[in-house]
């Protein structure tokens, strides 16, 4: 977790102050940069060899391998930041719903952070490009992430295209998430009151059973007459 604050700092500091970076500045974040990249692969290869079946990790933590190995590119470099997601795992809650929510509500803001940065990362060195400051970004993210597509600033560059696809795809998928998660929500409210009007009518049943079976224990306890009929 906090190799992924200090790479998200080193990565975020020269695109933020651009164009008026120091020299020294640039080289010490991508000095901060390359050295959590190290911290990741130690950390992987720690949980490898502790790994009683290598194979099997790998297998189940391909995406950790993937972190690691495919940001060559630096607007790639983000992937890194999925730590954060790890860390909201563990501190969401016990119910499936709520840890669902906290990672559509992380993700989401994590999501649109690293594609405005990315973008303009990528945009930037483009003649014609029009993202060309952090507010620019942002926009662009919030209206790609919720498929709106205005169409007002849009990437030029190869990479800002590969990180548009991207933040396409991860947009609609956390809006799917977000519609799923209200979907279950209101089947399980319907449900709970169908429970409750099912409880209650199952009681009031017993209380017309408890009710008659009484009547015909009073009945039966009625003294006869000298006849042996029972009273009107």
């Amino acid at each position: 977790m906090v190799a992924a604050v200090v790479f998200f700092v080193a990565f975020a500091t020269p695109i933020v102050w651009w164009p008026g970076t120091p020299a020294a500045v640039v080289l010490a974040c991508e000095a901060l940069v390359w050295l959590t990249w190290a911290v990741f692969v130690v950390d992987y290869a720690a949980r490898l060899a502790m790994s009683s079946d290598r194979w099997l990790f790998v297998r189940r933590r391909w995406f950790d391998l993937l972190v690691i190995g495919l940001p060559v590119l630096r607007p790639l470099r983000l992937l890194r930041l999925v730590t954060f997601l790890s860390l909201i795992n563990r501190r969401a809650s016990s119910d499936l719903r709520g840890r669902v929510s906290l990672y559509v509500a992380g993700g989401a803001v994590l999501l649109a952070v690293v594609g405005a940065l990315a973008v303009l990362d990528a945009e930037r060195g483009s003649s014609d490009a029009n993202i060309t400051d952090l507010g620019d970004a942002f926009w662009w993210a919030a209206a790609t992430m919720t498929t709106v597509g205005y169409g007002d600033t849009y990437p030029v560059s190869a990479v800002g295209r590969g990180v548009a696809v991207g933040l396409m795809l991860c947009g609609i998928a956390i809006l799917g998430t977000v519609t799923a998660t209200l979907a279950s929500w209101i089947v399980e409210t319907v449900s709970d009151a169908q429970d409750g009007t099912s409880a209650l009518s199952d009681e009031v049943q017993s209380l017309r059973r408890e009710i008659a079976e009484l009547k015909v224990a009073l009945n039966g306890d009625e003294p006869s007459g000298p006849d042996g009929s029972r009273p009107a």
